[in-house]
């Protein structure tokens, strides 16, 4: 960035967006795989099987999948404050409500409709960041912003298990999880309405000069990009890099959600005789680990402009270290070999989402960034339910975490037989 205006404003953009959206994606992100961490009591006294658990656990996807791409296409029109604010209402109701369930029925329904409810969230906010970083700091935004993955966990581990020791009211301890990490959602919902900004031009907190200098320079990207302007919403269905993309985050989420809804139950199982909330604080090792290296890699892909590599090895990385997991016995090795493999999924995230915008533009990058999240969502059904189902026929983790092992295997080639020429960022 040449301009002392330039790197000015971005400064000044990255304080007012990227904190506000990382706690939003802390409470949205908190509230989907809060169910991992009730399920250490709730399954036994609902009478989860590994099976059931799995499905419900996955279920949430099917709904998120139906909705996402009409959410992410209202949004655009509606505006970012309107629409974020009411996902977020109405994904912290249905979570408190599933404080009163009683069945794996309930469940079923309930977890649906979550995923109905948050559809649209996670790629409204990557279309959001497009709308305020020009393409060489989008990278590093998208890892500062999902860096909430990790700090959700890091937070909600020993908060969570700290909750299940609760019993009040006639409540359980899994049932005022629910209600206490629900109620964020609501506030925030309303918050969102008062504080977030749409557009660059409508921000008050920018100078007159430093709206011109963001607007100009995002504009003169989108006119770099003439030939995107033409797809219609039909054409971005269609486009095969679209779904090219759509078949690689498919592969990565199976193991991001597989590990995510069963990682206490993992770690429980290698330390039976210690407590839920020693359970918690050993889960937040891996999300530590996993944070970390997200924000160093997303660094690294913008200072080198080069994407490709920077999305292909650290999946494989992740792989190798869940077969280490399912090699082993040992506890502290399990640790570091879960730990390595949670940094190798969450490095992927800064660059894989820095490439839809180098051929989507506006409208069509609704549309496109929606059809890769919920297809690739699809990921967070099949790893949990495979998980459970294969913990369910064998008694162990160990055939789950070799599946995990070939989901993100899949990943690396999947990113690898995209042309190179497609996926870098010139640095002049």
């Amino acid at each position: 960035m040449d301009s002392a205006l330039g790197q000015q404003t971005l400064r000044k953009v990255s304080r007012h967006i990227i904190p506000f959206i990382f706690v939003l994606y802390i409470i949205a992100f908190l509230d989907r795989v809060n169910l991992g961490y009730a399920a250490l009591t709730m399954n036994k006294e609902l009478g989860l099987s590994s099976a059931v658990f799995g499905l419900i656990s996955g279920i949430f996807f099917l709904g998120y999948f139906i909705f996402e791409v009409p959410s992410n296409i209202l949004m655009h029109r509606i505006g970012a404050r309107v629409w974020i604010a009411r996902i977020m209402i109405s994904w912290g109701i249905v979570v408190i409500v599933t404080a009163w369930v009683s069945n794996a029925t309930h469940l079923y329904i309930l977890r649906f409709l979550l995923g109905v409810a948050e559809a649209g969230f996670f790629p409204g906010i990557i279309l959001y960041i497009t709308y305020w970083f020009p393409a060489k700091q989008q990278a590093r935004a998208f890892a500062f912003f999902m860096t909430a993955l990790a700090a959700s966990n890091i937070i909600g581990a020993p908060v969570s298990t700290w909750i299940l020791g609760f019993n009040a009211l006639g409540l359980h301890g899994w049932r005022w999880l629910f209600i206490l990490e629900g109620s964020p959602a609501i506030l925030f919902g309303i918050i969102t309405l008062i504080f977030m900004t749409d557009r660059p031009e409508k921000a008050h907190w920018l100078s007159s000069e430093e709206k011109k200098w963001l607007i100009a320079e995002l504009e003169s990207e989108q006119k770099a990009k003439p030939q995107v302007k033409q797809l219609s919403k039909l054409q971005v269905f269609v486009n095969p890099r679209v779904w090219h993309l759509s078949a690689i985050y498919l592969t990565l989420v199976v193991g991001l959600y597989g590990i995510g809804f069963w990682l206490p139950q993992i770690v429980k199982a290698f330390s039976k005789t210690g407590s839920n909330q020693m359970v918690g604080f050993i889960t937040m090792i891996p999300y530590v680990v996993g944070g970390i290296s997200m924000v160093l890699v997303a660094r690294h892909s913008d200072k080198t402009g080069e994407r490709r590599y920077h999305t292909a090895i650290p999946p494989l990385i992740g792989a190798a270290a869940l077969i280490g997991a399912g090699m082993t016995t040992n506890p502290y090795v399990s640790v570091a070999m879960l730990s390595i493999a949670t940094a190798g999924i969450y490095s992927f995230f800064g660059s894989f989402w820095s490439l839809p915008p180098m051929f989507l533009a506006e409208e069509a990058a609704a549309v496109g960034i929606a059809v890769i999240n919920s297809i690739g969502n699809l990921g967070g059904f099949v790893g949990p339910y495979a998980l459970g189902a294969l913990k369910g026929a064998t008694g162990s983790m160990t055939s789950g975490l070799y599946f995990l092992s070939g989901s993100l295997i899949a990943t690396t080639l999947l990113v690898l037989a995209i042309r190179k020429e497609h996926v870098s960022v010139s640095q002049n």
